[in-house]
């Protein structure tokens, strides 16, 4: 009976390990060729690495913005700092197309230390101020009163294509899967376009 227990408790082990999912890991860098889906690229600290995205894969291409894009009903995205006023100070500013509204919408820790990301709408129009522009990101259950001062990155994404993956293009990939063989795969890639830098 012991045996036939420890063979059950073994086989259910055996089933929760296959069951986890795989740990994913950011990606940030250059790519240096395309062959396919699969891209030769360069990290931080000159570390080479073979990236292949699967099949069906969203490309997205970051372009340079500015606060004159951000108007009412705007949706977008803030990594920020909480400020002792209630305020969150904007790190970045990701403007989403139509397409992608929704996505990650909600307030949520960030992989900053003591940071914050917000995706939400903008309600109302952006205020200008000393300390640079206030807007009102709202979203499921809350709103944020987010400052972007004036030398803060902002972006827009746009729907990417396999066009966009070039040699010598910045990239980040927010959720990569290592392979045993010590390649990585990915189901979403943001692409820089026009000299912008993903982060």
């Amino acid at each position: 009976m012991k045996t036939l227990i420890a063979g059950v408790l073994m086989v259910a082990s055996r089933a929760f390990a296959f069951a986890q999912p795989a740990q994913t890991v950011r990606l940030r860098g250059v790519i240096e060729k395309v062959d396919g889906p699969t891209l030769t690229a360069k990290l931080a600290g000159d570390v080479e690495v073979k990236l292949t995205l699967t099949n069906g894969a969203r490309i997205v291409a970051v372009v340079k913005a500015s606060m004159a894009d951000v108007k009412e009903n705007t949706f977008l995205g803030s990594a920020a700092i909480p400020q002792p006023d209630g305020t969150q100070k904007a790190l970045e500013v990701h403007i989403f197309p139509e397409a992608m509204r929704g996505t990650g919408e909600g307030h949520r820790p960030y992989s900053l230390p003591n940071s914050t990301m917000t995706n939400g709408t903008i309600a109302g129009a952006t205020v200008m101020g000393t300390d640079g522009s206030t807007m009102i990101v709202k979203y499921k259950g809350g709103e944020q009163r987010i400052v972007v001062p004036p030398d803060t990155p902002i972006v827009r994404y746009d729907i990417g294509s396999t066009a966009d993956l070039k040699s010598g293009v910045h990239f980040s990939v927010t959720a990569a899967t290592k392979k045993p063989d010590g390649t990585f795969e990915a189901s979403r890639i943001n692409v820089g376009r026009g000299g912008a830098t993903p982060r």
